[in-house]
């Protein structure tokens, strides 16, 4: 693993396959790290062709935090937002999108297919919007494009959202799980194990809960 300066601050990642290839940015999840895109998917992609890029998102896994941001009442958050209140947050999607931006520019890509999940969709979609010409093409996994329009998020999903995770490292790992078994839902088969393994690793690789909280509110003060 390595990492650049873009924006002033550090950027943790890692490549598979030759550099020659096709670029695939992976772009992570709320909370989330660079391990959590699979190391035999990222392996596979490689070797389909893709030069494939994974990283931390600011405030997660090994990239820089922003302690002296503190951290957000969440609930408080909502209930702006519920009111139609503007949210005012240390960062944006827009600076998380230009993150991105940079580290491609750090590594000599001028274009490169772009995919994030949940988000990370989001993230993929601002790029899309500030940056065109830097994309060959966009995927969003389980994303959302901000549409108020759109289905909302049930209450235990935001429940789960907003409840602090306990410090404890197996209690916080089996927290973990069941949130991500809630946003599962029980159209397709959850795979416990490898969330159970992935939860573990990303506890012990950088154990965070308030660069997710700042994320968060990067989300909602985005709109």
């Amino acid at each position: 693993m390595s990492n650049v300066t873009v924006n002033g601050i550090q950027i943790e990642y890692e490549t598979f396959g030759a550099s020659s290839g096709r670029p695939l940015l992976l772009i992570i999840g709320l909370g989330g790290q660079m391990i959590h895109w699979d190391d035999d998917l990222c392996r596979d992609l490689a070797r389909s062709g893709h030069y494939v890029i994974r990283f931390d998102n600011r405030d997660a896994g090994l990239s820089t935090k922003f302690d002296e941001a503190g951290v957000p009442n969440l609930a408080e958050a909502f209930g702006k937002l519920l009111q139609g209140e503007k949210i005012s947050a240390p960062y944006t999607l827009d600076d998380m999108a230009d993150d991105a931006i940079g580290l491609l520019d750090a590594l000599g890509i001028r274009r490169a297919h772009i995919c994030g999940m949940s988000m990370g969709g989001m993230i993929a979609q601002t790029i899309v919007i500030r940056h065109p010409p830097r994309v060959l093409s966009l995927t969003s996994i389980y994303s959302n494009t901000g549409n108020p329009e759109l289905p909302q998020p049930k209450p235990e999903v935001i429940g789960a959202l907003i409840t602090p995770p306990p410090q404890e490292r197996e209690a916080c790992i089996e927290h973990m799980v069941g949130v991500f078994k809630i946003f599962a839902g029980p159209g397709f088969p959850f795979d416990e194990d490898w969330t159970r393994k992935i939860m573990a690793a990303s506890y012990d690789r950088s154990f965070y809960p308030p660069g997710m909280a700042r994320q968060l509110i990067a989300i909602l003060a985005h709109g």
